[in-house]
């Protein structure tokens, strides 16, 4: 316990204590102590079935995405793997395009799951959340397995809520981040044929499809500004697949939300955010 403390010694990973369960439980809460379960396999035979089910859980993961007995990952069985993994896919867009859109370093993640989707494990949805969050910044380096761990190195809290309560979808995803620079809200929810959307952007109301190359522009609600922003693109050769726009009567603003067959270049995004009207213009690629 010293070692570790004053650093001497790095970290350890302890699987075995004399008296079990252990009273030690100053050791097993360091940050830099990982605890496994005891196997108990003392036998020959109880070691070899304990290798046959490891192998078995790890081709079960490989061939159909099963997770079993994780130290590290919740539990999902290939059951409910088929029927969240729209919600993953969801989950992952909507961390993802929020990390790209918002200001300020972020501090707090509120997630709130409402509707059916409450019926099943939702601490596989979060990971997911938290793996695209942080995407956009560390790339590759990001997976399923280190995403929970990585967020709270850099002092990320997390909060998860539910709500029984069903609004316009059977089942949606709210995600609030409170950042060095302000408050900013997204949701999401499944449309169709297991399709992601994008349903609200903080004030702003609109069925956003997350991917490929994405302009989000803020402007306020004049005449005339989606024909500058439609010619600006066209004279740079840029193709708008999808354009979704929502419009804040009281501001008097409105959110436009664009979908391109490839990237913008930074001469017409200066053009962009030169436009009359426009306030602001992020390009972000899903």
């Amino acid at each position: 316990y010293e070692a570790l403390v004053s650093g001497k010694v790095a970290g350890a990973a302890l699987d075995v204590f004399e008296e079990e369960p252990t009273k030690n439980q100053e050791l097993v809460a360091l940050e830099n102590v990982v605890c496994t379960p005891h196997l108990g396999a003392s036998t020959d035979e109880a070691q070899i079935n304990v290798a046959i089910a490891i192998a078995e859980q790890i081709a079960d993961y490989l061939t159909k995405g099963e997770i079993r007995n994780a130290v590290n990952f919740p539990s999902v069985s290939a059951e409910l793997l088929q029927v969240i993994q729209p919600y993953l896919d969801l989950a992952e867009k909507l961390g993802k395009f929020q990390a790209q859109v918002v200001a300020g370093g972020i501090k707090e993640l509120i997630v709130e799951y409402s509707g059916k989707i409450l019926d099943y494990n939702v601490a596989p949805l979060t990971i997911s959340l938290l793996k695209g969050l942080l995407t956009p910044v560390l790339k590759d380096s990001i997976n399923y397995i280190n995403a929970p761990v990585v967020a709270k190195e850099r002092g990320i809290k997390v909060v998860e809520s539910k709500s029984s309560e069903i609004g316009d979808y059977t089942s949606m995803i709210a995600l609030t981040l409170k950042t060095s620079k302000g408050t900013h809200y997204a949701a999401g929810a499944i449309f169709g044929r297991q399709d992601p959307r994008i349903v609200q952007i903080d004030k702003f109301t609109l069925e956003v499809v997350p991917e490929g190359y994405m302009l989000v522009l803020s402007n306020y609600d004049r005449p005339g500004v989606i024909g500058n922003i439609g010619t600006t693109l066209g004279e740079n050769n840029v193709n708008i697949a999808r354009l979704h726009l929502s419009r804040d009567q009281v501001d008097n603003q409105a959110l436009v939300v664009l979908s391109t067959d490839s990237v913008v270049p930074e001469v017409a995004l200066e053009r962009l955010r030169n436009l009359p009207h426009v306030i602001s213009v992020i390009q972000l690629e899903m």
